[in-house]
């Protein structure tokens, strides 16, 4: 059995697979794809820790509670946006038009911050009042602060409590989901 991030099947495997190491990575790519089915959002969160500021394209989002209202989002160990989340003890969620979808790959990587034009990777941001950066095009955001990051594996789950939100567009306009392109990502 592979670790998490490795190259390898990662198990546990039903009884049907059995030891047959051809068998569990067959398994493995089937559970992949069927994971990668599961209809799911795609957003860019903003993070901040002191002056260090970023924006990161993330799936793996889900509002896990009404009274209070928390959002939760799991982001992989190894990103910047993770260091900052912690440290910065927030996150925006910046829910992106589906006409918008080719911006979703500029925040793939970490961000280029110039302070001067308030813009990261030349796209306008503010402030909100976490201090987490808020994506002005954007159609709508969620700015959460962390009131519990939970260990899952690889990633962090990080349950936020919404302190603040905002349509800063049109309230009917579609927003983009992973079926939208042709990015997965998961399983």
């Amino acid at each position: 059995m592979a670790a998490a991030g490795g190259t390898g099947p990662i198990g546990p495997y039903p009884e049907r697979v059995g030891e047959d190491p051809e068998a569990q990575d067959a398994y493995d790519r089937l559970r992949r794809r069927l994971l990668w089915t599961m209809p799911s959002g795609l957003y860019v969160l903003g993070s901040r820790a002191g002056d260090e500021r970023n924006l990161m394209t993330i799936n793996w989002v889900t509002q896990v509670s009404f009274d209070p209202k928390l959002v939760g989002v799991s982001v992989e160990r190894t990103a910047l946006t993770h260091r900052l989340v912690a440290e910065g003890g927030a996150f925006v969620l910046n829910l992106i038009a589906r006409d918008d979808r080719a911006i979703i790959r500029k925040f793939t990587k970490p961000c280029e911050w110039d302070a001067e034009a308030s813009t990261l990777n030349g796209f306008a941001v503010h402030d909100g009042v976490t201090g987490a950066p808020i994506l002005d095009q954007a159609v709508s955001h969620l700015e959460c602060r962390v009131v519990d990051p939970v260990d899952c594996g690889g990633h962090t789950f990080f349950v936020g409590e919404v302190v603040d939100a905002a349509f800063t567009g049109d309230e009917e306009t579609p927003v983009l989901r992973m079926e939208d392109t042709r990015m997965n990502y998961g399983g």
